[in-house]
């Protein structure tokens, strides 16, 4: 069976991604999954930046705020909604286009991990995360590269998630981090990405973006959206999203508003350099720099006709 052609359009946050997949779907006859594991969660629009109806341009977006912000929704059950909506868009003679910044979905989808289906030992986890609490993330790595060294290598002292979620499979399992993603990935993948990168050269450029990304989120009201999570006391995944906890203190009474928004801008730029660090090491990556383009949209049609996406090149 031939292989589904994939559109991705990555990169960090506030590159223009939304605005770079929604001319490609008008021109190609597409439409988007988003790839953002925010915005499948209700009731955080302006933090995580969804798309609305003028930026969507009438075009479908799928995967975009259908979750209560309490509900636990894991990279597995992403992949599995991400797959059904690719399946109905082409069968609908539609061009599939995914947009996102978060690069565990985007891998996971794209490269077709199949995902084992576990129990979670709760009471595991709680003493896991209250090591992790206790040591540090830098002390929790050392501990993993005694039998996982390469997911040592691979993980970012502040993911703590993932780190727990490391232990857990080869506390359980006896199998490695690294082995169960070896494994999992010996199944081919039904898709064949085009994939589009959209960074700067000069990364201030880009921190500029944010800092007034995040000074254009105030002006629409994310204040008021981050006090209406906070008095709802989630305890899922949402509840970590960047642009509502930074404001947490600030309603406790612990910080002054201006301290928490410059926590959320320099958070927000931690992520984006996260993100960046991701994406680099993916070498399927076309790049496009938007601070010495003349035209974005042009330069990722040249991409794809690059990388016989029209056909085959001469």
């Amino acid at each position: 069976m031939d292989k589904i052609p994939v559109i991705a359009v990555v990169g960090p946050t506030a590159s223009g991604k939304t605005e770079l997949a929604v001319n490609l779907a008008e021109k190609l006859g597409g439409e988007i999954i988003s790839f953002d594991s925010m915005q499948i969660y209700k009731g955080m629009h302006i933090a995580s930046a969804a798309p609305d109806k003028d930026e969507m341009r009438l075009i479908p977006h799928h995967l975009v705020e259908i979750l209560n912000p309490d509900t636990t929704f894991s990279v597995a059950d992403f992949v599995k909604e991400a797959k059904k909506c690719a399946e109905d868009i082409v069968s609908r003679g539609k061009t599939v286009i995914i947009a996102g910044g978060t690069g565990l979905y985007v891998n996971s989808f794209l490269d077709n991990i199949a995902f084992s289906e576990e129990s979670v030992d709760y009471e595991l986890r709680e003493k896991l995360n209250a090591e992790y609490e206790s040591l540090g993330g830098e002390e929790m790595l050392k501990r993993l590269s005694h039998f996982d060294a390469e997911s040592a290598k691979r993980l970012h002292p502040n993911n703590k998630k993932r780190i727990i979620r490391a232990f857990e499979i080869y506390i359980n399992s006896g199998v490695t981090m690294t082995e169960q993603i070896e494994n999992s990935t010996k199944t081919a993948s039904p898709y064949l990405p085009y994939m589009i990168g959209l960074s700067f050269k000069d990364r201030e450029k880009l921190y500029e973006r944010i800092n007034k990304r995040v000074d254009k989120m105030l002006d629409k009201g994310l204040l008021a959206e981050a006090e209406n999570m906070f008095t709802q006391s989630h305890f899922g995944t949402s509840v970590q999203a960047i642009g509502h906890k930074e404001f947490f203190p600030y309603f406790k009474g612990e910080a002054e508003l201006n301290n928490a928004i410059e926590t959320l801008k320099a958070e927000t730029r931690r992520y984006a350099k996260r993100q960046l660090t991701w994406f680099r090491r993916d070498e399927r990556i076309n790049w496009i720099y938007r601070d010495i383009s003349e035209n974005i949209t042009d330069d990722a049609i040249k991409i794809l006709e690059r990388n016989g996406y029209f056909g085959k090149t001469e």
